[in-house]
């Protein structure tokens, strides 16, 4: 009798427990789905000003004697508007983890792309761009478009705190199981504290500070997250005040084929 009645407590036990994890996951996907829609409807709502900053600079005449870099600055501003509102609807609809479209991909044209979308958001400024040859000359199986995104989102942040006519290097390093892109800026670097740790972010090292305290991952960062991690990599990022900053894109080194 004891031994039935104990069989009966865990079937009931059991049973409340597997309720309790379906209402959980169902939980948890409405709440997925309540994002994604959010998401999507603001990737709706950038478009708009994103297209009529495009129809502006290109309706703009050829000739600004006031300010001739205008047009190109508002270009760019129309351009970023449209790239977010694109990766916002790709990281809405796409499935977890995201969907690649893989080839192989030489870094030389990946980076040249990523620091043209930079370089023409930082007109009127400059950032002197140091890459490495032999960074230019590798080869990796990924998605062409979502790792320039993802290095972009690097080279913005290390343009947001590096200073005009400052150098920002980009390398690589091999490793017996990983190959980094590592993106150095000489900006104002930030204090170990403004650092956000795990716990805070979701991903250790990976959060920036504002001298009014940490603010934590920007999106572009968020989703540059997001793009490494759907190619088995990481981003991380590390800080001294005062020195500047390094950023390291990840991935696996079974990604890696040949260098021409």
């Amino acid at each position: 009798m004891t031994f039935t009645l104990a069989l009966v407590a865990l079937a009931i036990r059991t049973r409340r427990a597997l309720r309790s994890a379906r209402d959980r996951v169902a939980s948890a996907e409405r709440l997925a789905a309540a994002r994604g829609r959010c998401l999507s409807l603001a990737a709706q709502e950038l478009r708009g000003p994103g297209l009529a900053l495009m129809a502006q600079a290109s309706d703009a005449p050829a000739d600004t004697t006031l300010n001739p870099r205008a047009d190109n600055q508002t270009e760019a501003v129309a351009q970023q508007l449209l790239r977010l509102a694109d990766d916002l609807a790709d990281f809405a609809t796409e499935p977890s983890p995201r969907a690649l479209h893989e080839t192989a991909a030489l870094l030389g044209p990946v980076i040249d792309a990523a620091v043209a979308s930079v370089s023409a958001q930082l007109r009127p400024g400059l950032r002197h761009w140091n890459i490495e040859p032999e960074l230019r000359r590798l080869r990796v199986r990924a998605d062409s478009r979502a790792l320039e995104g993802a290095l972009a989102a690097l080279l913005r942040r290390a343009a947001r705190h590096s200073r005009d006519g400052d150098v920002v290097a980009l390398r690589h390093m091999l490793g017996s199981e990983t190959v980094a892109i590592v993106v150095e800026d000489e900006g104002d670097g930030l204090p170990a504290q403004d650092l956000v740790t795990e716990a805070a972010s979701g991903a250790p090292g990976m959060g920036f500070g504002t001298a009014n305290g940490t603010r934590g991952l920007d999106l572009g960062l968020t989703l540059a997250r997001s793009l490494a991690a759907a190619h088995g990599g990481e981003i991380r990022l590390e800080s001294a005040p005062g020195i500047g900053a390094r950023a390291w894109l990840t991935l696996p080194r079974s990604r890696l084929l040949d260098a021409t």
